[in-house]
């Protein structure tokens, strides 16, 4: 899967991608990472890629044209894959956008910076518009990394445990059961007997429990989207009357 990043600090992002599991899956050819200086498709002298709103106010808006040059240089006019705008305007980021986006051979982030980007390349340029949260950034990289994180970790062969993405909170609408590692006891506080005990149905029976549990606790709005078992829903009303 290829990834091609428009921004105007693409130095910002090359640690993260160049590190860890995201290094690894590019070396075995899994993902690719293409980053972009807006400003290189700057025409004037300067290179600038801002100018004042119109109607006036406070901050500068970034320019339409040196955006639609980059992007359709890059991936073609009209692009030939899906144009993603990282914006708090967005639709929400979730594990379920995650998988969607998962299914294209080829996807282009637009980090924005300063007020925002000129309408028009929301309007004629754009395919899709995300979130990562209700607050605001400084820019869209941050926003650019997350996506491609968990994008990148859906994609078959760059995690160990090709299991591993179905088990994550949120894959079920469920949060993680939790873990544990050596040493059995640490500070006085011990390991679940359950998970020592070598009886691999009765562990994933207490992991899915737990999930539950934590999910109920902690995000009791997913329990509502989760496919519950008969089992499932026996474990929870017994743990309502208790």
């Amino acid at each position: 899967m290829r990834f091609d990043v428009f921004t105007l600090i693409p130095e910002s992002l090359e640690p993260y991608l160049q590190s860890s599991i995201l290094k690894r899956a590019a070396e075995r050819h899994i993902v690719e990472f293409h980053l972009y200086n807006i400003r290189d498709w700057a025409t004037d002298k300067h290179h600038m890629t801002d100018d004042i709103p119109y109607g006036g106010g406070g901050g500068m808006v970034m320019k339409p044209d040196p955006v639609f040059s980059a992007v359709e240089e890059v991936t073609g006019t009209p692009p030939a894959c899906p144009v993603v705008l990282l914006t708090p305007q967005g639709r929400l980021f979730s594990q379920a956008v995650a998988r969607e986006l998962a299914v294209h051979p080829r996807i282009a982030l637009i980090a924005g910076r300063y007020e925002g980007l000129d309408e028009r390349v929301r309007q004629y340029l754009v395919t899709d518009e995300i979130s990562i949260g209700d607050y605001v950034l400084t820019g869209g990289e941050l926003p650019a990394l997350v996506l491609i994180d968990a994008i990148a970790r859906l994609l078959p062969g760059v995690l160990g445990d090709p299991e591993a993405p179905q088990k994550d909170s949120h894959a079920e609408n469920l949060l993680e059961y939790p873990h544990y590692t050596r040493p059995a006891e640490f500070r006085g506080w011990e390991v679940p007997d359950i998970l020592r005990s070598g009886d691999h149905a009765r562990i994933e029976r207490w992991r899915r429990d737990q999930s539950l549990l934590r999910t109920r606790q902690r995000r009791p709005d997913m329990l509502e989207k989760a496919v519950l078992t008969d089992k499932d829903r026996e474990f929870l009303a017994k743990q309502l009357e208790s």
